[in-house]
């Protein structure tokens, strides 16, 4: 019998099932180092077919000195030596590098410090600032964090249009925020998540000072309009 939680798990139309992703998963522990990650991956595909060292060696003319090199992270192996390695295991070559860690960056900004910015708005009233950045991250995603203040009250609403979708955030004041031919009453505690491609902003500047937090992303290969 096919319980209600059961039904609500599967995917529609074959698809993957919404929030199947485990935030709280830990993923195999990464090596910091390439050649001790390689070495790794090496002896665990050796071991997994059951071959010895010698068998490895006879099967891709590397002496036993070098392949115990390579196994122990001693040597940094040539191309050349991990094609060999990737024909005798029947793994193909970026097999070796999967336990690699390449450094992950962190931002953090105190509070007060973000990196005030000019933008379309900034003279009538409208503060921005960015909380944080980070370039050519593994996720392949760009990811703009911004903390905005609304402190003078101006006829002038920048209407902003730009690739990738939008998270807002209400944190102090009042604002109707407008996303193509909706209007959204925003009030402290109230978010907002829209495709930045239609046309959005602040409309109606209700209580002040407001404060809310905006934060944009959008495919890092692409450029943001």
């Amino acid at each position: 019998m096919t319980t209600k939680r059961e039904t609500a798990e599967q995917p529609e139309h074959g698809g993957r099932a919404p929030f199947s992703q485990d935030p709280h998963a830990v993923r195999e522990p990464k090596e910091n180092n390439l050649e001790m990650a390689i070495g790794h991956e090496v002896r665990a595909y050796r071991k997994k077919l059951g071959i010895t060292v010698t068998d490895l060696a006879a099967a891709t003319g590397i002496s036993l000195g070098m392949l115990s090199k390579i196994e122990n992270g001693n040597i940094s192996p040539s191309l050349t030596t991990l094609q060999s390695l990737s024909r005798a295991l029947g793994v193909p070559l970026t097999a070796f590098f999967r336990r690699y860690e390449e450094p992950r960056n962190a931002v953090f900004v105190k509070a007060g410090e973000g990196v005030e910015l000019e933008r379309r708005g900034t003279r009538a009233g409208h503060q921005y600032n960015l909380l944080g950045h980070i370039d050519n991250n593994s996720s392949g995603v760009i990811v703009e964090p911004y903390l905005i203040t609304l402190t003078a009250d101006s006829d002038v609403f920048p209407t902003f249009q730009h690739e990738g979708m939008e998270f807002l955030h209400m944190l102090e004041g009042e604002v109707v925020y407008r996303h193509g031919d909706q209007l959204f009453q925003m009030q402290p505690g109230d978010s907002l998540f829209f495709d930045a491609d239609a046309p959005h902003g602040p409309e109606q500047l209700v209580k002040l000072p407001s404060r809310y937090l905006s934060i944009i992303s959008y495919p890092q290969q692409s450029t943001k309009g």
